[in-house]
């Protein structure tokens, strides 16, 4: 699993659709500003409802946690059990269980290699949650989108010139 396609792909791409359309209605407008908050409340909200409603939050922490028992049971140290630190929801990992401590500086090691870990240790923390990282996806995608559909506005502008 890579996180980036799974869990972020889809926020960005559709902060993109948003914030070209955004753009698109607040150039023609004439009302941009009004446009652009539209725009960045919509981005925000299907963020939220990624996260949240459609389930993309749980579906990336199920597979991230179950690629965390797989490395652990391959590397044959079943009885150390590892979580995505929850409340909230945060791609950090948190080890717990009976481990040495060459065992507890390898692990931390292997596990950081996990697709869509962000840290690992094994005292708790908190590290940056992954709502507000689909927030950003999501803006980042938008601000995509308003840079795609000011180069469309300004060709439309240039053209609009020639009078053949």
């Amino acid at each position: 699993m890579n996180a980036f396609w799974t869990y972020f792909w889809p926020l960005f791409a559709g902060g993109l659709v948003i914030g070209a359309i955004a753009a698109t209605f607040g150039f023609r407008r004439s009302r941009l500003k009004t446009a652009l908050a539209l725009g960045v409340a919509a981005a925000l909200g299907f963020a939220g409802i990624w996260h949240g409603p459609l389930g993309a939050a749980d579906r990336f922490a199920n597979y991230v946690e179950r690629d965390v028992r797989e490395t652990l049971v391959y590397n044959e140290i079943p009885q150390v059990s590892g979580r995505l630190h929850h409340g909230p929801l945060s791609r950090r990992i948190l080890l717990a269980g009976p481990a040495d401590d060459f065992q507890r500086g390898e692990l931390v090691r292997i596990i950081n290699l996990v697709p869509g870990v962000e840290s690992v240790s094994w005292s708790g923390g908190t590290g940056v949650p992954l709502i507000v990282e689909a927030g950003l996806a999501a803006l980042l995608g938008f601000l995509l989108g308003l840079l795609l559909a000011y180069l469309v506005e300004l060709r439309r502008r240039y053209n609009a010139q020639w009078n053949w």
